[in-house]
């Protein structure tokens, strides 16, 4: 009678998966990591593993899938997952930038008040001189108009 050897088989199997699994997860951070296109195709030929095979597998067909459909959004080469903003990274940018444009817009208000201010005062200046100038140095053709 034959010695069961099929322990052995079964670890040597269960070893031959881990092996592929790393290899196809390796490639599908290469690529990702480079900005290429990640497709089954490219997984696979990267990988050295049967398309198959990566279909077979529920996680890394999940990944695969994800990474495609973000490659076909982006009009330019995609960026690696890892650089990508999060929601929240966006939405704290654009809080930021809400609250900067507020700033600006009160800073804007401020000055336009000061000009105005300024601006009046050197009109009162300007006025105030001309009418206390002595008649005979005035232009024939001004004419003052006020309260009498």
């Amino acid at each position: 009678m034959r010695a069961d050897n099929t322990r052995h088989i079964v670890d040597a199997a269960r070893h031959r998966h881990e092996l592929t699994r790393s290899k196809a997860i390796q490639a599908l951070r290469a690529l990702d990591a480079d900005g290429a296109h990640v497709t089954f195709e490219t997984v696979a030929r990267t990988a050295t593993v049967s398309r198959s095979w990566l279909y077979a597998q529920p996680d890394i067909r999940t990944e695969i899938e994800r990474l495609r459909a973000a490659g076909r959004r982006a009009p330019a080469p995609p960026v690696p997952s890892r650089q990508r903003s999060s929601d929240a990274s966006l939405l704290r940018r654009l809080e930021t930038a809400t609250q900067r444009i507020r700033q600006l817009s009160e800073e804007n208000r401020k000055l336009r008040e000061q000009l105005a201010q300024a601006l009046g005062e050197q009109r009162a200046a300007t006025s105030r001189d001309k009418t206390s100038a002595p008649a005979a140095r005035r232009h024939p053709g001004q004419v003052t108009i006020g309260t009498r």
